[in-house]
């Protein structure tokens, strides 16, 4: 299992356009991948998971992936997270 503390730069968080970008991102990879905020933890590679955490700017969020390819996957997609737009 690896996990990595990351803060969402983007301005409008993580809604529409930017949620599925980052859902098809995780998509790329064969790990379970997950998304927790405070005590929620959600599937990475789910929409409607994703959207319901409703992550706005600022929002600090750790990002869980278990699986062969799960140091790429967190890195991968904390990149995405720190981008002011995406």
């Amino acid at each position: 299992m690896y996990m990595q503390k990351s803060v969402v730069k983007c301005e409008s968080g993580l809604h529409n356009k930017q949620a599925t970008y980052f859902i098809q991102k995780a998509n790329e990879f064969k790990s379970s991948i997950w998304v927790e905020v405070d005590d929620r933890k959600i599937n990475a590679k789910s929409l409607l998971g994703v959207l319901s955490m409703a992550i706005m700017q600022g929002t600090e969020v750790n990002l869980i992936a278990e699986g062969p390819d799960e140091e790429e996957a967190v890195q991968a997609l904390s990149e995405l997270l720190v981008k002011e737009i995406f």
